[in-house]
């Protein structure tokens, strides 16, 4: 697809050139009392060049033609020398920036013939020192209009590449909210689905333990709820102006509390303090934890649970290990895609280690771009 020079407005051109043309013509044909007088014709040829000039973007092929025709018959009739030439010019140029490149040589040589043969005639120096210039001039204007188509092109591909980075960058950001909203799900509706069984089962055998699990169940959805609405609130016209804070270390035992209380025994071993690690660190080992506990507690029918926190170098290292049936041969599932995906758009390692009974889920997290040089 041709590329067009997009300079000032189509209508701005064709009047300033034809108030430039007329005016000129006009005011020079007072001084050329030899020439042909200015008559209807003559105006209508001086306008004929500007009104081709309106074809610029709906079918600039039409415009060289028609300018090269109403200057050279007004030329030829023997009208009074003005800027007349200002429309061909112009033309040149438009046609070379729309991309109609064989058109414009064509124009500007034919325009160059005429320079050259009307020297030729008049047989003196002078004329043939103005007709080198002449020539020069409609190679010069040909190679301003490919300047600008150039520029053009540029311009374009520069948008197009603007462009696809703010795609792939809304894609990502679509990417990593479904990531949350289904580490949020998951974990949020597992636990109280343990949560509810264990209600049931004490709603029969033993009542006065009810209302601890009834109260974990409100306040796991409750929390859900929140982080859902948040999460979808950006998709939305009416999201925050600051989006929500992420997790961060300090909550994973929120995570390791919520798997006690759906029955596992878990046992944490954190050995990492918040403030070295960075933002990205510490989201993403918050949602590993989440996303293994979670596992855990659905499919692998483990009863106990080892979550360590520590620092690898400048690394954080992240690591579960359960005493359940492991993944048993089954594919990975979107759980544990989320989290490679995660783990391995931070620059870190993901690795699933079956156990002699259980899985062992480790992540090597390494430091923020921010913070490369900082030490834990």
């Amino acid at each position: 697809m041709q590329r067009r020079f997009q300079g000032p407005p189509t209508s701005f051109i064709v009047i300033a050139v034809a108030l430039i043309q007329v005016l000129g013509t006009v005011f020079s044909a007072n001084h050329q009392a030899t020439l042909r007088p200015l008559d209807p014709l003559a105006f209508m040829l001086l306008l004929a060049g500007p009104a081709a000039l309106a074809f610029r973007t709906r079918k600039p092929v039409v415009m060289l033609p028609i300018t090269l025709a109403a200057t050279f018959s007004y030329v030829l009739l023997g009208y009074a020398w003005g800027p007349i030439v200002l429309s061909l010019a112009v033309s040149i140029i438009l046609t070379a920036s729309a991309g109609l490149r064989w058109e414009a040589w064509l124009g500007a040589g034919i325009c160059a013939a005429a320079i050259v043969l009307t020297a030729v005639f008049a047989g003196n120096d002078p004329a043939l020192i103005r007709a080198s210039a002449g020539v020069a001039w409609a190679a010069i204007l040909v190679l301003i209009g490919e300047g600008f188509r150039r520029r053009g092109e540029r311009m374009a591909e520069y948008r197009r590449r603007r462009e696809a980075a703010k795609q792939a960058e809304r894609d990502e950001y679509r990417l990593t909210l479904a990531r949350d909203i289904h580490d949020v799900v998951a974990h949020s509706l597992s636990m109280i689905n343990v949560q509810a069984s264990v209600a049931l089962h004490l709603g029969t055998n033993d009542p006065e333990k009810l209302r601890p699990a009834l109260e974990a169940i409100k306040a796991a959805s409750k929390e859900s709820l929140t982080e859902v609405r948040q999460l979808l609130g950006v998709l939305r016209d009416d999201a925050p102006l600051s989006p929500p804070a992420p997790p961060n270390l300090a909550r994973i035992p929120e995570l390791v509390e919520d798997a006690r209380r759906g029955g596992l025994d878990v046992r944490l071993e954190n050995s990492v303090a918040p403030e070295p690690a960075g933002t990205a660190q510490q989201e993403t080992a918050y949602r590993v934890v989440q996303e293994a506990l979670s596992n855990v507690r659905r499919h692998s029918g483990a009863a106990s649970a080892v979550v360590l926190l520590e620092w690898a170098g400048n690394a954080l290292k992240v690591r579960i290990d359960d005493d359940g049936a492991g993944l048993r041969g089954a594919p990975a599932g979107n759980g544990l895609r989320g989290m490679r995906e995660r783990v391995e758009a931070l620059g870190g390692t993901l690795r699933l280690t079956p156990l002699e009974t259980g899985l062992r889920v480790e992540a090597m997290l390494p430091p923020d771009p921010a913070r490369t040089g900082d030490q834990p």
